[in-house]
């Protein structure tokens, strides 16, 4: 199965797509994403968020300014002040 990934600014919906794995750089250190991960929710730092499409593939990386990040049932969502 994959992880359902959103990255949202105020002016877009910068991607949405199913993944293996996003790491996401939290204010309290970076924290890796995968499919059925427990529901949590940090505050994002600036940084670049690094999107696995599959195992062991070289990660696409997105710059982000600040934000919060949640992961629930549905996936994770980051919701960025600017992105890209």
């Amino acid at each position: 199965m994959a992880l359902h990934f959103e990255l949202v600014t105020p002016e877009k919906l910068v991607r949405s797509a199913e993944v293996y794995q996003v790491v996401v750089p939290g204010t309290d250190g970076d924290f890796g994403v995968l499919e059925g991960h427990a529901p949590f929710m940090s505050t994002v730092r600036d940084g670049a968020i690094q999107i696995f499409a599959s195992a062991g593939a070289a990660p696409e990386m997105i710059p982000v300014e600040g934000g919060f990040a949640e992961v629930n049932e549905k996936g994770l969502t980051v919701l960025a002040e600017k992105a890209g």
